[in-house]
């Protein structure tokens, strides 16, 4: 009877092509199978939508992505269902000032760098738009200390270490980072050709890095390592003599010398050991039960290529540094 239905129309909220729903919180079309009555088609069941209240959610439960703590259902993924501070809004914590190439133009709220980017595109995923993201200031040092937090996840080059997984959570990573070793031209030390030869020198980084920590614990410099509040004094002092060289990430070791400092050079990178890669990870309170539904998030951006592009538009490439072994 191929005449029968020529009309039929799923009834429901007709689809409209500018609607661009959260792949989180997509719900799955069921098709019904039709009643064919002698001269007439039997009504169709509505489809279900995002959001929609349905008895059946195994469909939308087993298509959401796996993530470090467990699968993440769609619908307890929705914007409504999360455990967010403010009702409808996802709150975002970083430092003042926000570096390039992380942030531009010290403006996370502009979505350019790679970590406002990223921001943005999980609060996309999430089912947020861009003015339902908000920033607040969080010094890096106090971002990893225990209590109670002022946001619903922070991002700033903040390293998942175990000492930090003590008393925070953390995403999985969505950077993989090298240490970069920055020097002016003039200085001895940028003859440096191994970790070994930067022993000798008067090295400096910000308080609470993992810079700070390369230094003391890979390097073990003979002179204690001069610790800054921030990057920019940890410039001001390498331009004026007050260290020899400063440990940075890589990106960041990029953009001073392209950009801030051009007389000055990346004389090398170095990698923690082998299993103890560094990675950046999102910082949130101590078990947030919002962990797994932005795990979810990254982990559909990683399958789906979106965090390597965003990672190949915003952050130098690193194939020209050598190695310091």
């Amino acid at each position: 009877m191929t005449d029968l239905c020529n009309e039929l129309q799923l009834s429901g909220t007709p689809y409209d092509s500018s609607m661009r729903l959260p792949s989180l919180a997509r719900a799955a079309v069921l098709v019904l199978p039709l009643a064919i009555a002698a001269a007439a088609c039997a009504p169709t069941e509505e489809s279900t939508t995002a959001g929609a209240d349905t008895s059946d959610t195994s469909s939308a439960e087993s298509s959401a992505p796996a993530s470090t703590n467990g699968s993440a259902a769609a619908d307890e993924c929705a914007p409504e269902s999360l455990p967010l501070r403010t009702d409808g809004t996802l709150t975002v914590g970083t430092d003042s000032p926000a570096f390039e190439p992380w942030f531009v133009d010290d403006d996370p709220t502009n979505g350019k760098g790679f970590e406002s980017a990223v921001a943005y595109e999980v609060a996309e995923r999430l089912g947020f738009s861009a003015d339902q993201v908000t920033w607040v200031t969080v010094p890096f040092n106090t971002s990893y200390a225990p209590g109670a937090k002022t946001f619903d996840f922070d991002i700033n080059q903040i390293s998942i270490t175990p000492a930090r997984a003590e008393v925070v959570d953390f995403s999985q990573g969505y950077y993989s980072a090298a240490q970069g070793v920055i020097a002016l031209g003039d200085n001895p030390v940028a003859e440096a050709a191994s970790v070994a030869d930067l022993a000798d020198y008067t090295l400096g980084a910000q308080t609470g890095t993992t810079s700070l920590t390369a230094i003391r614990e890979t390097i073990a410099p003979s002179t204690e390592p001069r610790v800054f509040e921030d990057t920019n004094a940890a410039k001001q002092a390498l331009l004026n003599g007050q260290v020899d060289a400063i440990v940075a990430d890589l990106p960041t070791a990029f953009f001073i010398t392209a950009v801030e400092i051009p007389r000055a050079s990346i004389i090398g990178q170095f990698e923690a050991e082998a299993g103890q890669e560094e990675e950046f990870g999102m910082l949130f309170e101590k078990d947030s039960a919002l962990v797994s539904c932005v795990d979810a998030a990254l982990g559909e951006m990683t399958d789906d290529g979106a965090l390597d592009a965003l990672e190949q538009e915003w952050l130098s490439e690193t194939v020209d540094v050598p190695q310091l072994p």
